[in-house]
C-alpha cells in the first residue's frame, strides 16, 4: 500500500467534529509499506522446532534399551535387483529370519510376490485392497514363520512391530517421489531395526537426496549408539515378543458360542458380548497389542451400530452379606 506525499490523511482525537486540542491538528503519512510477507510454514514442525534458539537442549531418542543399532545401509545396482533379492532372501531364510521387499505399484508386488513363489521361496504381498483383518492375519503368519517374505508398498513403514525382520529390500530407490522420499525411506528402513542382523539394501543407479540423508542419519545414529553401548558395557540382542492368537480363531469361537446358545433356545446376550469384547481390547491395548485393540474396537463399533445399542451399562457391583444376616450392602459403599 503507497500513500502519495500529496495526500493527507486527517487525524482527529476522540470526540468526534471536534477539533483536537493542544498543538495536533494533522498528522500525514508519507512512505511506502514494504511489500513482504514471511512465510513460518515453508517447512515442517519438527524441523522448524528442531531449528530454532535452544537446539542444544533438544533431546535425540536414539539411544534403544536393547542396545540394537539401526540396521547398515547397502547400495545395489539396479539391473539385476530381482536376482539380487533372492539371493539374498534365501540366505535369510536359511537363518530363519524374515524379509520385506518393497515395490512402487501393486501389480509390481504381486507380481513380485509370484514369480519369488515360482522359485521355490515363500511369499505373500501386502497393499491396500486386502481386508484390514486379513492385513493383521498376514503380519502375524509372517512372524509365525508360515512364510518368510512379505511383498508391500506403503504399509510396510511406520508402525509395524516385526522383531522377526532383519533385512529390507527396497525396489527401485531412486525414483524419486512419495513412495521413495525421505521420510519413507527411513520409516520403511526402521522396520529392520529390531533385529541385530538388521540390514536395508537399495537398489538403485543414482544416489538421490532422500537417499543421502536416509545414509547420513543411519552412519550418524549408529556411531552415537555404538559410542553408548562400548561407554556402558551394553551387548546388542534382538527384540523378543510373543505372537498373538489368530483373530480368526477368537472371532470363530465365539460365533461357535452364540450359535450352541441359540439352538439351545436361549437369548444370546448382545450387551454381555459387548463388555467382553471391551474387556478383551482393553488388555490388548494394556499389552501394547495395538493392532488386536483397534480390530477389537472396530468390531464392537459394528456391533453397536448393527443391534442399536448406543451405550453399555456397567456391571453391577457384586453384593456382599454380613455375617449377621443383615441388611446386604455391596462392595465399596460405606456402612
Amino acid at each position: 500500500a503507497r500513500i502519495g506525499e500529496d495526500e493527507q490523511v486527517p487525524f482527529l482525537l476522540p470526540g468526534e467534529g471536534k477539533r483536537p486540542t493542544s498543538n495536533v491538528q494533522r498528522s500525514t503519512f508519507n512512505g511506502t509499506s514494504a511489500a513482504e510477507i514471511v512465510s513460518r510454514t515453508d517447512q515442517p514442525s519438527s524441523e522448524f522446532d528442531v531449528q530454532t534458539l535452544g537446539k542444544p537442549l533438544v533431546v535425540e531418542q536414539i539411544i534403544r534399551p536393547t542396545g540394537l543399532l539401526d540396521p547398515k545401509i547397502t547400495l545395489k545396482a539396479l539391473k539385476n535387483q530381482i536376482d539380487d533379492t533372492i539371493e539374498l532372501c534365501r540366505d535369510r531364510v536359511e537363518k530363519q529370519e524374515r524379509v520385506l521387499v518393497t515395490t512402487l505399484t501393486k501389480r509390481t508386488a504381486e507380481d513380485l510376490s509370484d514369480y519369488l513363489r515360482d522359485v521355490g521361496l515363500k511369499v505373500r504381498y501386502l497393499h491396500s485392497d486386502i481386508d484390514t483383518i486379513e492385513r493383521v492375519e498376514i503380519l502375524r503368519s509372517l512372524r509365525a514363520g508360515d512364510f518368510d517374505i512379505l511383498v508391500g508398498i506403503n504399509l510396510l513403514r511406520e508402525g509395524l512391530d516385526l522383531p522377526e525382520v532383519s533385512l529390507v529390500c527396497i525396489l527401485d530407490a531412486d525414483k524419486e517421489g512419495f513412495l521413495r522420499s525421505q521420510t519413507s525411506l527411513i520409516q520403511t528402513a526402521g522396520r529392520a531395526a529390531r533385529h541385530i542382523n538388521g540390514e536395508v539394501v537399495l537398489f538403485a543407479d543414482t544416489v538421490t537426496q532422500s537417499m543421502e540423508a536416509l545414509i547420513s542419519i543411519s552412519d550418524y545414529r549408529r556411531t552415537k549408539q555404538m559410542e553408548y553401548n562400548e561407554k556402558h558395557g551394553i551387548t546388542p540382542k534382538t527384540v523378543t515378543r510373543a505372537i498373538q492368537v489368530s483373530l480368526h480363531t477368537i472371532l470363530r469361537g465365539r460365533e461357535i458360542a452364540a450359535s450352541v446358545v441359540q439352538e439351545a433356545g436361549g437369548d444370546y446376550n448382545l450387551t454381555e458380548l459387548l463388555r467382553e469384547l471391551e474387556d478383551d481390547m482393553q488388555r490388548a491395548s494394556a499389552n501394547l497389542e495395538f493392532e488386536r485393540a483397534a480390530l477389537l474396537r472396530d468390531q464392537i463399533m459394528e456391533v453397536k451400530n448393527g443391534t442399536g445399542i448406543s451405550k453399555i451399562e456397567p456391571k453391577r457391583k457384586p453384593v456382599k452379606y454380613s455375617r449377621g444376616g443383615g441388611t446386604p450392602r455391596r462392595r465399596g459403599s460405606r456402612v
